[in-house]
């Protein structure tokens, strides 16, 4: 007698996924009341400002080149939302639609904020050579005497926009079962590219190391949010 085919595992529970985003909020308000983001750009920077800034590898190939990258990828998944697909498993059209939407949804909210934002990045601090102050970024309102918009980080936004290729397997829609594997793997390649490119801001002297972790948890927000009104909907008889 054949052995029985395993099934696939069981969706990500809405409460764990839930809980897993509050620990990172936790994490950050911890964090933010440390002064763990001034000390960071202390040991990378000086009263002259940041070496990283004008390095080519950071600011030609890792920030303008990567940021090139992922436009074109961008542009793959819509290729790839709008292309028929036929082959076994592959997932219908109006999840290959949505998850470009989401994508673009996640960039709309970071730059929105950014634009609301008074905090300057920490180039712009005085000491670093700039004429700002250094205030936290939850001051909504109140000046530090530099330019601002600097929070949360766009170009960490670019790659955690991504985080909605993970929800078609870890939250699948009701009645399809699919493996789980694949959505990590979405997770473990969107989280090392928003890790790198953070990074590459923070040596810059451009972007706290904060500030790529709150754009994390915006950008997961939203998917998931906007993930389980669609999975909602396509649920409706």
């Amino acid at each position: 007698m054949p052995a029985p085919i395993p099934s696939s595992p069981p969706a990500l529970s809405l409460r764990h996924l839930g809980a897993g985003w509050l620990l990172v909020v936790l994490a950050g308000l911890a964090w933010d009341a440390s002064p763990g983001d001034l000390w960071v750009m202390q040991h990378i920077g000086d009263p002259q400002g940041f070496a990283g800034r004008a390095d080519w590898w950071l600011s030609a190939v890792l920030h303008d080149g990567l940021r090139q990258v992922l436009l074109i990828a961008y542009a793959g998944l819509w290729l790839w939302a709008l292309w028929p697909q036929r082959r076994p498993g592959a997932l219908p059209r109006r999840e290959r639609l949505a998850l470009p939407l989401l994508v673009l949804a996640s960039l709309i909210a970071v730059n929105l904020v950014k634009a609301g934002s008074r905090t300057s990045c920490p180039w712009d601090l005085q000491v670093f050579g700039g004429t700002a102050a250094h205030l936290s970024h939850w001051r909504w309102g109140l000046s530090d005497g530099g330019p601002g918009r600097c929070f949360p980080s766009g170009h960490a936004a670019s790659a955690f926009a991504f985080l909605p290729l993970v929800l078609p397997w870890w939250r699948p829609p009701a009645g399809a079962e699919r493996a789980r594997g694949t959505g990590t793997r979405w997770f473990v390649a969107v989280i090392a590219l928003g890790l790198l490119t953070g990074a590459v801001q923070t040596l810059r002297g451009a972007h706290y190391p904060s500030h790529t972790l709150w754009t994390f948890v915006l950008c997961a927000a939203l998917s998931l949010l906007l993930w389980e009104g669609l999975r909602r909907w396509w649920a409706r008889p």
